[in-house]
């Protein structure tokens, strides 16, 4: 069987190892130029294709004449999708004699489009997982093949669980693929009232609302915890960037959104109800602690905004 692949990131990493694990023929990967302006902290599917001799383009639309004709000239039985980035359009999802497939982050229909990971994080959930589904022009609505579902922990951050979910799509893929490949795979419709659409999120987004409750701020800062850009505000004229909190179990000493050091530790009390303490956070790009902010502000409480 013959596949080409379009995919990126530790997911598209991990699939192409199960593909060629289970001798699938994979004739070429599409794939993307990294971004100079994003953090690159993970795998390159480019690199794991060179290392097998597999062909590999870059191009910045894949329903290009020629992509749609290099394509076609490999007459795939398979198209996978791992972490690609753009959406493939009916004249290439059309190509392949047995289908093509997307391996999508998320416990399909919950979580359709962009970051969904994130996006189950900020929502506090507490499962997610991988999904194999049939590709349409439509994201991440077409029939399910196979899912496996991780947990989310109180305090998990988007790249331990993005590590999770990794490997739950290595363990779908394996599953899957050689139900796919004899032809046997049963495929479920998905019922779409279950799960919505959510978009992409930008470092602008990870704005901290001090009028929220301790928990859903919690699940912002850990959404969107390193590599991702973080949570921030500002105190004193000066950027707060939060990196790591924990929600405790202690009475807020006030109503009104404060920050405050005690035993040297820093709380925030949230105007939504609950207080949070700051486990890792820096002001203006630099570390702080209890310390750094006696120093900088004095002992008194400081208002959050």
């Amino acid at each position: 069987m013959r596949a080409v692949v379009f995919g990126y990131h530790d997911v598209g990493v991990r699939c192409l190892q199960v593909l060629l694990a289970q001798n699938i023929d994979v004739a070429l990967v599409v794939t993307h130029e990294d971004n100079p302006d994003e953090s690159i902290w993970f795998e390159s599917l480019a690199e794991l294709a060179a290392l097998h001799d597999i062909p590999v383009i870059k191009p910045s639309d894949p329903n290009t004449p020629e992509v749609i004709d290099a394509v076609a000239a490999l007459r795939p039985d398979f198209i996978f999708s791992f972490y690609y980035r753009l959406m493939l359009k009916a004249e290439l999802l059309a190509l392949p004699k047995h289908g093509a497939y997307n391996m999508h982050g998320s416990l399909l229909p919950k979580y359709r489009g962009r970051v969904p990971v994130n996006w189950a994080i900020i929502k506090g959930e507490t499962e997610t997982g991988a999904t194999l589904h049939r590709m349409t022009e439509k994201p991440d609505n077409g029939d399910i093949i196979d899912q496996s579902a991780v947990p989310i922990l109180p305090n998990d951050t988007a790249a331990e669980v993005f590590k999770k979910v990794t490997c739950a799509a290595e363990i779908t893929l394996h599953r899957a693929l050689p139900k796919l490949v004899s032809g046997n795979a049963a495929f479920h419709q998905q019922n779409l009232s279950l799960g919505g659409y959510f978009g992409g999120r930008r470092a602008e987004d990870g704005k901290i609302s001090w009028l929220e409750s301790a928990q859903t701020i919690h699940n912002l800062v850990r959404a969107v915890a390193p590599p991702y850009p973080g949570a921030f505000s500002h105190i004193g004229g000066m950027k707060l960037s939060l990196f790591r909190t924990l929600v405790e179990s202690r009475a807020p000493r006030s109503a009104r959104p404060s920050l405050y050091c005690e035993n040297g530790r820093c709380y925030a009390d949230c105007g939504g109800g609950g207080v949070l303490r700051l486990v890792s956070f820096e002001i203006d790009g630099e570390t702080a602690d209890a310390d750094m902010l006696a120093k900088k502000f004095g002992t008194a409480s400081l208002s959050l905004i």
